[in-house]
């Protein structure tokens, strides 16, 4: 079964099946691979209500508990821990806006270079440097901030104290927090982008865009 697709009917009562459970006998189904946006009953957007995500998550993490199938037969509580194992990866990749999105474009056939296996897997064979998804100049950025603070590290050990190493790591922490919540803006007007795509079907430039793991266009950026 391919992610997205309908499931199919339960095993016990043969009612047409949720992802978790069955509408209508409750009982927990086999794991199926749909997509983490179906596993939680959300549309393909990009704009994730996170608080309902939690919501359900914990909703369903009381539900799927081990200790709730400890009467169950075997299959049951094997499908319980594999359901709950599905849960967590959802979770975990949904409520990161970074993760989220890498997600998305991999279910739309979008394999980011610099992360997929085939890259790794080159630059290994190659010898070659890998392409590095951090511009090399908040890499620098980043290494000196953890450079002051192992020195810091090493002064509080000392019982030093230096206002001006202080002052610095103050500065750096200032700069990565502009620099992320500019590249996190950038990010969330680009999921306006797709989201209003999915809701109506065409970008504002007429690029088809489907979402539903088939063909997609995206504007330039």
């Amino acid at each position: 079964m391919m992610p997205g697709e309908a499931t199919p009917r339960c095993w016990s009562c043969g009612t047409m099946g949720a992802v978790q459970f069955c509408s209508a006998c409750g009982k927990v189904q086999p794991p199926v691979p749909v997509d983490y946006f179906v596993f939680f009953g959300f549309p393909r957007k990009l704009n994730l209500d996170t608080a309902a995500l939690e919501k359900e998550f914990y909703a369903l993490s009381r539900r799927l508990h081990p200790d709730v199938f400890g009467q169950a037969d075997d299959r049951e509580r094997a499908w319980s821990l594999e359901q709950s194992s599905m849960l967590n990866d959802a979770y975990r990749t949904l409520k990161d806006p970074i993760k989220r999105t890498e997600y998305l474009l991999r279910l739309e056939g979008i394999e980011l270079e610099e992360q997929s296996k085939q890259a790794t897997e080159k630059a290994r064979a190659t010898g070659e440097l890998k392409k590095q998804v951090v511009p090399p100049d908040l890499l620098e950025e980043v290494f000196e901030l953890n450079m002051h603070l192992e020195e810091l590290r090493v002064q509080k050990k000392m019982g030093e104290d230096d206002p001006a190493l202080l002052e610095e790591i103050g500065k750096a922490k200032l700069s990565l927090e502009e620099k992320y919540d500019t590249l996190l803006n950038e990010l969330k007007a680009e999921w306006n982008k797709w989201d209003k795509a999915v809701d109506g079907g065409t970008e504002d430039n007429g690029d088809e865009v489907t979402g539903g793991g088939s063909s997609t266009r995206w504007s330039t950026y």
